[in-house]
């Protein structure tokens, strides 16, 4: 198997995803509010989601995929900022690789403009590392 990589950004909290979507004029790929069912039905959420900008595209060079997500919203920090000030909201840029021993090791590293964009909006970056098995074993 090969490695790969999506990464995406999110915003979660107290807040009505419309709103976002009304004030950003960007279409989310992934909402849900307060109070809907989880998938198979028996919770409901307790927090709102907005998601845009995945990037399934593998860069071993992840901070490539970095910057296609958030590229959607650099003309939007203003906007974002007072929403961030005006909600309880957490932006994060979600990085998410599967790598296998075998395989040459994604770099991970942001790059400035990424570090930059994160700082700016007080967005979090969230790795989640996925490790798997050789295929040899």
């Amino acid at each position: 198997m090969d490695n790969s990589c999506y990464t995406y950004f999110k915003i979660d909290g107290n807040f009505d995803p419309d709103e976002v979507t009304a004030l950003l004029g960007l279409t989310p790929e992934k909402i849900w509010k307060i109070g809907e069912l989880r998938r198979g039905g028996r919770s409901r959420f307790d927090f709102a989601h907005w998601e845009i900008g995945r990037c399934t595209e593998y860069d071993v060079e992840v901070t490539h995929q970095m910057e296609k997500t958030l590229s959607v919203l650099q003309d939007k920090i203003p906007l974002l900022n007072r929403f961030r000030a005006e909600h309880d909201v957490t932006f994060f840029l979600e990085i998410v690789p599967s790598v296998y021993p075998e395989n040459n090791s994604p770099c991970l590293a942001p790059s400035l403009a990424v570090i930059d964009f994160c700082h700016a909006t007080r967005t979090r970056l969230d790795i989640d590392l996925y490790v798997h098995a050789s295929e040899k074993e």
